[in-house]
Parts: C-alpha cells; structure tokens; sequence
C-alpha cells in the first residue's frame, strides 16, 4: 500500500501536452514517457496564437473543448478528440512516438516514485507489487500504448508513429511530413534510473510481456522470454 500510495501522490503532476495546431494541421498524442515534453518544447516556438494544447506538468493549460479539458491531463487519445473534432482527426496528420514496453514501464515506476525515497533500492520489488494493482495498471501512465492510438475499431489511426529509441530521426521524419523546419531535442522530463534491463526477473518480465502484449506485435518490439535474454538484446 505505501508504494501506491507514493505513486498516487506523484502521478497527478507529471503529465505533457497534446497538440492540436490549426495553424500546421496535425495533432500530436502524447504517449506517456515517450519525450513528449521534449517533443512539445520543440514544437511550441512554431505554434500559433490559435493552436490548443492541454498540459499540466509546467502549468494548466486545458483545450477549449469541454469535454477534452474535463480529462485534466495532456494523454488524450485518438478516441477522445475523434468524438469531439472529428474533422480534425480526419484532415490533419496525426502522430506520436512510442517507446519499448520493457523499457517504458521502468520509466514510468522510476517517474512515479520520483519522491519515495524507499523506491531506491527497491526497485523491482515495488514493480512486482504495483503491476499487481488493477487501479495501477489502468492509470494512463501504465496503460497499453496502443490504447491511445487507435479508434473505436481497435485500428490504428496515426498517420506516423516514431520511435524513442531514435527521437530525433523520428521526430525529424514527423517535421518533414508536416512540413516544419526540424530541431533539435532537448533531453526533458527524463526519470532517474539505470539501464532497464537489470531490474528484470523472471516474474516481472513475464507480467510486463503480458501486459504490453499488443504494444510489442503492433508496433514491432521484440519480446524477451528470460531477463538474460533481455540483457542481451
């Protein structure tokens, strides 16, 4: 209890923007510990006065969307502005980055115990206890990547999905389809933890590739059956 009871305190504040610019036309989904706050500091200088974001990590900003700025947070998904600017999500290009599912799990525990100093130490402990939670893994922190991706057919609705693993050629890629001038990124918002392999055993492993089942096969992440492969991947 007293490791979700730190990640309930944590979770609320750490939460970047989606992106809706009329002035370029696409939307950006903010795909939780994915560079999405580096990604929007980049893209914000190119902004217009009428482009909407919706953040709450470096202060409140909501969408003039009701029912948008309602959720409170910057993870919308495609299914939640489909259902209020379905225009939008028809004409403009859509995008976002996704991260390996092993790799952004140990983000997202590092991220939320940001302020729990007995999460040192116990790292992989605190992982096998939280992932065992079903409130901890319906957060929108923890949940599926492609959850946030698809509409209400389960289809993948981006128009690009980049990379974590190579941020800036694929943010470059998305500027390029969008027809904005690329920049470089900044390192942002990066939770403090050591490389992700070594905190796997093998039951973490086996609850975190059943989890992200899908995110592996859809977005082409290969799967490990034992930490020592995973180490050697």
């Amino acid at each position: 209890m007293e490791y979700m009871q730190h990640a309930t305190a944590f979770a609320v504040a750490a939460r970047p923007a989606v992106i809706i610019s009329h002035r370029h036309q696409f939307i950006f989904f903010a795909v939780p510990r994915t560079a999405t706050h580096a990604i929007r500091a980049a893209l914000g200088p190119m902004l217009g006065d009428a482009d909407w974001q919706q953040q709450s990590l470096t202060e409140v900003v909501r969408l003039p969307v009701p029912a948008l700025a309602r959720i409170g947070h910057g993870h919308v998904s495609f299914r939640q502005v489909k259902a209020c600017l379905p225009a939008e999500t028809r004409d403009y290009f859509k995008f976002a980055m996704v991260r390996n599912p092993y790799d952004r799990f140990v983000s997202v525990c590092a991220m939320l115990n940001k302020r729990n100093p007995a999460y040192r130490g116990s790292e992989t402990a605190f992982m096998k206890r939280a992932i065992g939670f079903p409130r901890f893994r319906s957060r929108v922190l923890v949940r599926p990547q492609w959850e946030m991706l698809v509409d209400d057919g389960d289809e993948l609705r981006m128009d690009f999905v980049g990379r974590y693993e190579t941020l800036q050629q694929s943010y470059d890629e998305a500027c390029r389809l969008i027809g904005l001038p690329a920049a470089a990124l900044a390192t942002s918002n990066a939770s403090d933890h050591g490389l992700f392999p070594s905190y796997y055993d093998d039951e973490l492993l086996s609850r975190v590739t059943d989890l992200y089942g899908a995110d592996f096969q859809r977005f082409g992440y290969q799967t490990a059956t034992t930490p020592e492969a995973l180490r050697c991947a």
